[in-house]
């Protein structure tokens, strides 16, 4: 008797582990964090080790407050990587009080008014003949394409951003990071 006991338990404890993961794999791991779909925008986000100028700029362009706000939103997170590849200086000009209206203008650039995630995206890609327009919160006008299973979004100055790990639900949202960051046309 003990052994069955025993062997019942090993098997419930197996299930709720089962459970447990697979109910964590339904959103990604990001910049090392657990990202949370009961969680907003900015609760996750501050959490991720890959997104801290993103969420720096964000505090600096006063936007914490909207990404915190009832959405729903598409966000395409640039990591620190992707800020890093600009020109020198760029990103601590733009953290500068004085350059709040051009940050803001980046920034809300990387944001949809809708929620849109990944397989919704590769349809209007598909239904669109390979190329899908779409116009952002900050009023750019981008081309999101797909290449294989990949999804890429071409900013107004034609450089491409692919996504590199899609569809982070959130209780306001989704976040798609992104290995570049969108800038409007000059």
């Amino acid at each position: 008797m003990p052994i069955k006991r025993t062997l019942t338990a090993i098997a419930a404890a197996t299930a709720l582990t089962v459970a447990a993961g697979a109910a964590f794999a339904e959103n990604p791991m990001v910049g090392g964090a657990a990202m949370y779909d009961d969680k907003n925008i900015i609760e996750n986000a501050v959490n991720s080790a890959d997104h801290t100028t993103l969420v720096a700029a964000v505090k600096a362009a006063g936007l914490v407050d909207t990404l915190q706000g009832d959405g729903p939103f598409t966000v395409f997170a640039p990591t620190n990587a992707a800020f890093d590849a600009l020109p020198e200086g760029t990103v601590e000009s733009l953290l500068q009080p004085e350059n709040k209206d051009q940050l803001t203008k980046i920034l809300t650039c990387h944001v949809l008014g809708a929620e849109a995630m990944s397989d919704a995206i590769s349809q209007m890609v598909m239904d669109d003949g390979g190329m899908h327009p779409v116009t952002t919160v900050g009023g750019c006008e981008f081309t999101v394409m797909t290449e294989g299973d990949a999804i890429m979004i071409k900013d107004g100055q034609g450089r491409v951003a692919t996504v590199t790990i899609a569809d982070v639900d959130q209780s306001n949202g989704v976040i798609h990071v992104i290995d570049t960051v969108l800038l409007p046309a000059s």
